[in-house]
């Protein structure tokens, strides 16, 4: 060990004699009557020295008032370094920081949240790569036609060939294999429930930066209903996995970004943008002021 560690284990004799000083400034960074007792004195290093103070403050349970003090080398006046509030063993601490995208939980998004999205979300992709070959999720991608050629050919393992000139097999020519089919009046019916949840007219909606139509977590639906309704997958939003309107909207818009308020001018304390009103008093002759008004002004005749 050398001489210089072995000197900074050592406190100094007049820093930690200094108690009255620490005290002194500890107090005078607090308010009076939350500096307790004297409680340990740690050497820093050469001629520096921190005492520790009781902290009585019931907001602040096992924390210390923590003053250093040094001296200059050969020097027998003992100065001031810092004053600070320190945690104990025992303290009372505020949880770790934890940011708001680990914070948040599905359903924690209300009327006028704003979600924005980070731009390398992993959740979503350019709409357009410039390149030729589809995006892996496309209809008409290998990896999906692949798939769907192995499902086709499970299913027609198993499933029953329908008798031909029957329903079920016109339906199955259809690529439907279904005997009946939603009627307008049903269609337009469910449309009118799914708009009333989750439409324009919705607190949500009407809160929300922009509709659902630019979004990007939007999943398109086919057939006629996909002109006006599409799927919401955002697992922050409270419409995820629900058939959502185009025109429907809330803060977790894959686009969406926290803009800040425009500062208001406070008004002016003269107006010196509106006109001042004169009411003249009515006279029932001729209308014009007698030059005896003493109201009216002297514009020196006789």
């Amino acid at each position: 060990m050398s001489a210089a560690t072995t000197r900074s284990r050592t406190p100094d004799r007049l820093c930690v004699e200094a108690v009255a000083l620490a005290r002194a400034a500890a107090e005078e960074a607090a308010y009076p009557g939350v500096v307790g007792e004297h409680t340990a004195a740690v050497a820093e290093g050469d001629r520096v020295v921190t005492h520790f103070f009781e902290c009585k403050d019931s907001g602040y349970r096992g924390w210390r008032w923590a003053v250093t003090v040094t001296r200059a080398s050969r020097a027998k006046n003992v100065t001031l370094d810092e004053t600070v509030l320190l945690p104990g063993d025992d303290a009372l601490l505020a949880p770790e920081w934890v940011p708001w995208s680990e914070r948040l939980r599905p359903g924690d998004m209300g009327p006028g949240d704003l979600l924005p999205t980070d731009a390398e979300d992993l959740r979503l992709e350019a709409g357009w790569s410039g390149e030729d070959a589809p995006p892996p999720n496309s209809v008409v991608s290998t990896e999906m036609a692949e798939l769907v050629e192995a499902e086709d050919a499970d299913v027609t393992d198993r499933a029953v060939v329908p008798v031909r000139g029957s329903i079920t097999s016109v339906a199955e020519e259809l690529g439907m294999r279904r005997a009946r089919v939603l009627s307008r009046y049903g269609l337009h019916s469910a449309a009118d429930r799914w708009d009333e949840s989750f439409g324009a007219k919705t607190p949500m909606a009407q809160a929300a930066p922009a509709s659902c139509v630019s979004c990007g977590f939007l999943v398109a639906i086919g057939g006629s209903l996909g002109q006006a309704f599409g799927i919401c997958a955002n697992e922050f939003s409270p419409a995820d996995g629900r058939l959502v309107s185009l025109s429907y909207g809330c803060g977790g818009h894959s686009e969406a970004a926290v803009m800040p308020k425009p500062l208001r001018p406070a008004p002016p304390v003269l107006d010196s943008m509106a006109s001042d009103e004169f009411h003249l008093r009515p006279y029932p002759d001729s209308g014009s002021v007698p030059t005896t008004d003493p109201l009216a002004p002297d514009l020196g005749h006789s």
